[in-house]
């Protein structure tokens, strides 16, 4: 039997000893192929337990990726089976154009030059960014460097993505093939988003984080309407 993808057990985090815990003992599982939709108002905790999933950020518990038990010594072998999106694309772009950014990826993992850059090529094409390869990234647009920084994440075909807000800043046609492409990627995906629109289209499962806990998991997209919309008239 193949280990899930991603394993969170009893997950709490803190950014100083003693604050109040921003993740409080979280536990679900997401296995092969399965898309995920984390769901929760500001400060209920997804971004911090996206980074902690890649050793970003310090935790408690146990976090397991394909089987491997994260920890200083496995970190890095973690971080080469995921994708990762920041909420922040800068935070991830480290080369001057969109083509050598995204080809780094595929030439760390030993493609060759010509072949990193044909495939980054395709999959800013995929994206809609293609006539930016050669672009500074600084010429870009936030949602230009989101696209960019997600096409990065995807052409090394990790077997999991994780992905804060990935439709942000992107106007409905851009959202719409987003979750066309994501939908065909074979990778296991947890996408942390407030577009409960975007979820449903893309995910068939949804984990609501209220105040650093797990406050639903399951597949109801009206519940989880009906709850992020009561919390936040609370």
């Amino acid at each position: 039997m193949r280990p899930a993808e991603l394993e969170l057990d009893r997950v709490t985090v803190r950014y100083e000893p003693h604050d109040a815990a921003v993740l409080d003992g979280v536990s679900f599982a997401v296995g092969e192929g399965e898309r995920v939709a984390l769901v929760g108002l500001n400060g209920s905790g997804k971004t911090t337990l996206l980074m902690a999933a890649v050793g970003l950020a310090a935790h408690e518990g146990e976090i397991r990726v394909g089987g491997i038990s994260l920890s200083r010594r496995t970190v890095q072998q973690v971080r080469e089976r995921v994708g990762f999106l920041f909420n922040v694309p800068e935070d991830q772009l480290l080369f001057p154009t969109a083509l050598e950014d995204v080809a780094f990826g595929l030439q760390r993992k030993g493609a060759s030059g010509r072949d990193a850059r044909e495939r980054a090529r395709a999959m800013l094409d995929a994206l809609g960014v293609g006539q930016l390869a050669q672009e500074p990234l600084h010429h870009l647009s936030h949602g230009q460097k989101q696209r960019v920084a997600l096409a990065g994440a995807l052409v090394t075909e990790p077997s999991l993505l994780l992905l804060d807000e990935p439709s942000a800043a992107l106007d409905p046609r851009a959202t719409r093939g987003l979750w066309r492409l994501l939908r065909e990627q074979r990778a296991a995906m947890v996408v942390a988003t407030h577009d409960l629109g975007f979820a449903e289209e893309l995910c068939t499962r949804y984990v609501v984080l209220e105040g650093g806990r797990v406050s639903f998991d399951g597949g109801d997209g009206a519940r989880v309407r009906e709850l992020v919309e009561g919390e936040a008239e609370r």
